[in-house]
């Protein structure tokens, strides 16, 4: 494999936040806590040693969660040592997406577990775990419900509400089936189908499913997979969740931090409620508000005043679901965790939390932008070395390629750049004359130039088109090889699954992820399977 990195700011399709963060924009230097270096985690080490994590609750929540999953050897080690004081954690989190949806689902993971291990090499005193959090308590169900592959969508269809984790998963049958018949029959595939169907059928609860498949992906390598809805990791959460109903903190210092990312130049993420928590029951996820000195569930015929509502936290603390405002708490609270991996998204809205973890007087992890990769295999290799491209041409806009393509490679002069120029200059000296003459003259000169020149470019568009249909083969094979790796304009990892992959080279995959996305270094990871 061949691996170049592309500089962010050269991907067209990040946000202008994104790129500044991973390239260390001076503007957005106030928003976070520590510099994203390897050197840093020696502070980061001593500032979370002083906050006292109940690491005696995590690991017998994991235990519970483990009993009856994948369960390798490496995970449990990992797990035990997290009751151990020089233990932390490294952690990423997504959705439960189907087979785990796109690929920076695994992006996320593979840059999780590389960098424990670079932490394990530099800093030998200390345990480093990778950590993935799974979202099971969201309700966005429209945005786990599908994934794509061979070019077509497979969508798991369902009448249940509520968190997407509470559902059954009895209505994933249908979408087993039509992964048996596009997978195929071959080794690699029947090996994964019968690690997904596992997965599926054998747990009754889609949260507990999606834990089951991440774990039997990734156990071997440690990760621990974490799935935070549970009573007695809410207990843990209730002193946070009753400041956040009654007082209602949140809102306005994330609102006056959104406000200072706007006038940095930046965009705010996420949206701040007065409350940024839900009400959860089976079936339902709802937001919770207050009205008149009383706390409502929204759609739900459920009411409280402020000692029931006091009470019901004290009595049942896993009622309440954090958004997305609260959740970095909530992790960090229960979690030893040193820094946290996500994409650009996920750390814009990380940036906004800053002086929230001050108020409820929680240390803020480093932030770590995941790696983006793109993969070029053997077939693509070959027709990128045939055109005569290089992996930078890749990130230029089609068009833009293509014309540079047949100007590289046509016979004839088909720019008319000098043309245009000598045209320019005619006119120009046209004006002058005109002007010294009749000032009045100089409006129908321009206008007559830019009719020329109007007529000029006509020309070199016909040139171009005409040139186009001797490279029809090759503009077609550009095209395909763009939109292959670039579907619809947008990034691989944004819309193609691990699947095809997978079914191609098993864990080899996987392994090559890991041992190669470093989310310290900076860059889009082109990984290369030279042809």
């Amino acid at each position: 494999m061949e691996i170049t990195r592309i500089p962010f700011q050269h991907v067209r399709e990040f946000s202008q936040k994104d790129v500044a963060y991973a390239t260390k924009d001076p503007a957005l230097r106030p928003f976070y806590k520590y510099e994203a270096t390897l050197e840093a985690f020696g502070q980061v080490i001593e500032d979370k040693s002083k906050e006292q994590t109940d690491r005696q609750t995590l690991v017998e929540v994991l235990r519970q969660q483990y009993d009856g999953l994948p369960y390798p050897s490496a995970v449990q080690k990992n797990v035990e040592q997290l009751l151990l004081p020089n233990t932390f954690t490294i952690t990423t989190a997504h959705q439960p997406s189907l087979c785990t949806g796109p690929l920076y689902y695994l992006h996320k993971i593979a840059s999780t577990i590389h960098l424990s291990r670079i932490l394990t090499k530099n800093y030998p005193d200390y345990n480093f775990i990778p950590v993935f959090v799974t979202g099971g308590e969201d309700h966005d169900f429209d945005e786990i419900n599908h994934f794509r592959l061979f070019n077509r969508t497979i969508t798991w269809q369902n009448e249940e509400s509520g968190s997407v984790g509470m559902m059954s998963t009895e209505s994933v049958t249908p979408v087993l089936n039509e992964l048996k018949e596009v997978l195929g029959s071959s080794p690699l595939a029947e090996e994964i189908l019968e690690i997904i169907t596992a997965a599926y059928t054998q747990n009754a609860l889609y949260g507990r499913a999606s834990i089951h498949l991440t774990s039997a992906l990734f156990g071997e390598y440690g990760l621990v997979v974490l799935g935070m809805n549970d009573p007695r990791l809410k207990k843990r959460f209730a002193s946070i969740i009753r400041q956040e109903i009654i007082d209602q903190p949140s809102k306005a210092l994330v609102d006056d931090t959104a406000q200072k990312l706007t006038d940095a130049g930046f965009s705010g993420q996420a949206h701040a409620r007065d409350i940024n928590l839900f009400y959860l029951m089976p079936q339902t996820r709802e937001r919770i508000v207050q009205e008149n000195g009383i706390f409502k569930v929204l759609n739900r015929d459920l009411s409280f005043s402020k000692e029931e509502m006091l009470q019901e936290i004290e009595n049942h603390p896993e009622r309440f679901s954090p958004n997305v405002i609260m959740r970095p708490l909530y992790q960090e609270l229960i979690l030893p965790n040193l820094a946290y991996i996500g994409g650009g998204g996920e750390i814009a809205y990380w940036l906004e939390r800053k002086s929230q973890f001050q108020h409820f007087k929680l240390n803020f992890p480093m932030l770590i932008r995941r790696n983006s990769a793109v993969w070029i295999d053997k077939g693509i290799d070959k027709r990128i070395l045939k055109l005569g491209l290089t992996i930078h041409d890749l990130f230029t806009e089609t068009e833009h390629l293509i014309k540079q393509y047949v100007n590289q490679n046509s016979n004839s002069e088909i720019t008319l750049s000098e043309e245009k120029k000598s045209l320019d200059d005619l006119f120009s000296s046209v004006l002058q004359k005109a002007s010294d003459i009749d000032p009045t003259l100089a409006k129908k000169v321009a206008g007559e130039h830019a009719r020329q020149s109007k007529s000029l470019e006509q020309i070199e568009t016909r040139l171009m088109r005409a040139e186009k249909q001797k490279h029809e083969t090759s503009i077609n094979q550009i095209r395909s090889t763009k939109e292959k790796l670039f579907p619809n304009n947008g990034l691989q990892e944004r819309h193609d699954n691990f699947l095809p992959f997978y079914i191609k080279y098993g864990r080899r995959f996987f392994d090559i992820l890991i041992d190669h996305l470093n989310p310290l270094e900076e860059g889009m990871v082109v990984i290369r399977e030279k042809g």
